[in-house]
């Protein structure tokens, strides 16, 4: 049997909650070995060890919702879940993530061994938590069944237009991240009509990614860390503006400045990432990493918002999922075994 062209997609922060406890333990007890070096990149740091995170005997969201706990620790679980896919099944043909996403998809696309890419993750959660600037809430413009609704997304980008300090900080399927201060968001949400009993969404403990106001942040990564941890990739990449880096023809001062220029200050295009990576590369499939379960729906609102495959809405998208999979998330016990083997 043929194997299938599969683009894979690395998750961000928020992935691992409750659920999640003891995901490297549970799928990753034989990559023991590779969590002990990330685990003495964290004690060097004066950190603690994310194996014993991932061993706690209970969830606490204010310890494993902090920039510098979540980060390192969904970094080993994603870069595990990367080694683990089945290379007789899928032939990998690109690699994207979001927002935090792209630190991994560095480290399995080879432009970042795997301990660089947890010492990028962990130093740039680190950086994120101490500097604590501003936070994030989502909000849809799609409906119940992932149709756009007319006019709404362009309803949400006047909002930053109008209000000061407020940002378009990811483009997230059929969802808008808005990134700010608290007076902006406060502000936003004040006009933002509730939606389904659940939005708008202050993200916890997240700061205003992939905004301006990081610009401090973005300072401190690039002296904290160098060009030189990087590598020519082995395989495609796609970054937060549907940008490709080639595998051999990278140039990598330009890799490192979008990684911790652009990519820490300016809005990232989840949306368009995915779109890259169909129309460049037209897998069979898309491999989301764990952890958690959430990026799914994003991909699957991209896939539709996209027409892929015929897709148009979340109903035609379940009974194809039923039929014949286009998307398989490995944070879901019932797809992980078609991934793994």
């Amino acid at each position: 049997m043929s194997r299938k062209a599969a683009l894979v997609v690395a998750p961000g922060r928020g992935t691992y909650n409750k659920p999640e406890l003891g995901y490297l333990k549970r799928w990753h007890a034989d990559r023991s070995d590779l969590f002990a070096r990330f685990d003495t990149i964290r004690q060097e740091a004066g950190q603690g060890a994310i194996t014993a995170l991932d061993a706690a005997p209970r969830y606490s969201a204010r310890d494993f919702t902090r920039g510098d706990n979540a980060s390192g620790l969904i970094y080993a679980c994603a870069y595990a879940d990367f080694l683990a896919i089945d290379r007789e099944a899928f032939d990998i043909v690109a690699i994207t993530g979001n927002s935090m996403g792209w630190y991994i998809a560095l480290a399995c696309a080879g432009a970042l061994s795997a301990e660089a890419g947890f010492q990028v993750v962990n130093t740039m959660g680190w950086l994120m938590h101490e500097a604590s600037i501003g936070g994030q809430m989502l909000y849809p413009f799609v409906d119940d069944n992932w149709r756009e609704i007319p006019g709404q997304r362009a309803a949400l980008l006047t909002l930053i237009e109008e209000i000061p300090g407020l940002h378009l900080s990811i483009d997230l399927g059929g969802m808008i991240v808005f990134g700010g201060d608290a007076t902006a968001l406060n502000a936003a949400e004040a006009r933002l009509d509730p939606m389904g009993g659940r939005f708008p969404l202050r993200l916890p403990n997240h700061a205003a990614f992939h905004t301006p106001l990081q610009a401090p942040v973005s300072g401190k990564g690039k002296a904290a860390l160098p060009a030189t941890l990087f590598d020519q990739p082995t395989l495609p990449l796609i970054d937060g503006r549907g940008h490709i880096w080639r595998p051999g023809a990278a140039p990598l001062p330009a890799l490192w400045e979008y990684t911790f220029g652009h990519q820490v200050t300016e809005p990232y295009d989840f949306t368009a990432a995915i779109r890259t990576g169909l129309r460049e590369y037209a897998p069979d499939v898309v491999l989301v990493l764990g952890p958690g379960t959430t990026l799914g729906g994003a991909v699957a609102q991209a896939l539709i918002g996209e027409g892929w495959r015929g897709l148009s809405s979340k109903e035609v998208f379940a009974a194809r999922q039923a039929e014949d999979p286009l998307v398989l998330s490995m944070g879901r016990e019932d797809q992980r075994g078609r991934v793994v083997g």
